[in-house]
């Protein structure tokens, strides 16, 4: 059962929790911080499975028509299992959540709330923002959220340009991943942005969304945002050389390295800082 909940956690995306987690800890200029670990721990697992338990849930008959669906890219559950991961996505979460309102300052459990609750309605009814064009886009800035709640909860000011800049950046990679769905997409009736745009439109909206990234990532780090340009810039002009959701579904191995990547440059130059002691 639990190799079963860390398959539909989607471990290969834990990255865009935990590393953002992580990198919101190495932007208060400290290598580590043992009264964030309680966040870094619920990033993992814990969160990943509501987020995608509640998503497969929810997308079981469309995701048994998804070939793409059945293994690193989502699991397809049986609806013998919907118990099985509601509690486990409780058993994970509630103990993580009652803990952070006890203890963390008002402000950081905000964030951590709206992280919540727009994940959890990404997939669910009635806002169920998955099908709702554009705002199935923009709720996935929330995934930038950890680098505000991180350093609200230690009693910090966040970094505003590199929170908006990967908001941005996540508006930009969801519609650009989107596009491979876009013809199973169109067949259950779910009404993306990539499906309203078309593959071309997602090419410019994607674009519009990595430049504004850019931009608040120069303000932060130039070497991260070189990085982040040259590989959305690469993906762009890829699927828009032939602008098809099967150039998409090619591409999307490297989407999926996407982060790690940018992240490795980031995560490198802040530890080289911090052994120089540039940080403290």
């Amino acid at each position: 059962m639990i190799s079963r909940l860390v398959q539909i956690s989607r471990p290969v995306l834990w990255v865009n929790t935990i590393g953002t987690s992580v990198i919101g800890m190495w932007l208060l200029g400290d290598l580590w911080r043992w009264d964030v670990v309680p966040l870094l721990l619920w990033a993992t697992l814990p969160f990943n499975l509501l987020i995608y338990g509640v998503n497969d849930i929810l997308d079981q008959e469309t995701d048994a028509q998804n070939a793409r669906k059945g293994g690193l890219e989502g699991a397809r559950i049986l609806s013998s299992e919907t118990r099985t991961i509601v509690l486990g996505v409780l058993v994970t979460n509630v103990p993580f959540i009652a803990y952070f309102l006890v203890t963390l300052p008002p402000a950081a459990f905000a964030w951590i709330a709206a992280y919540v609750t727009i994940f959890v309605f990404y997939s669910a009814p009635p806002l169920r923002f998955k099908a709702r064009r554009y705002l199935d886009s923009l709720s996935n800035a929330a995934y930038a959220f950890p680098l505000v709640f991180v350093p609200l909860a230690v009693g910090e000011s966040p970094i505003w340009a590199a929170a908006i800049g990967l908001m941005a950046w996540s508006v930009a990679k969801h519609t650009f991943d989107a596009v491979q769905d876009i013809d199973e997409d169109r067949a259950a009736g779910i009404h993306t942005t990539a499906v309203h745009l078309g593959t071309r439109g997602a090419v410019v909206w994607s674009g519009v969304w990595w430049g504004l990234s850019t931009v608040g990532f120069v303000l932060v780090n130039w070497p991260v945002a070189v990085v982040s340009a040259l590989i959305a810039g690469w993906l762009l002009l890829k699927l828009g050389r032939d602008p098809t959701p099967a150039t998409a579904r090619r591409l999307y191995r490297y989407s999926i390295a996407f982060p790690y990547v940018a992240g490795s440059i980031a995560g490198a130059q802040i530890v080289a800082a911090i052994l120089l002691k540039v940080y403290r």
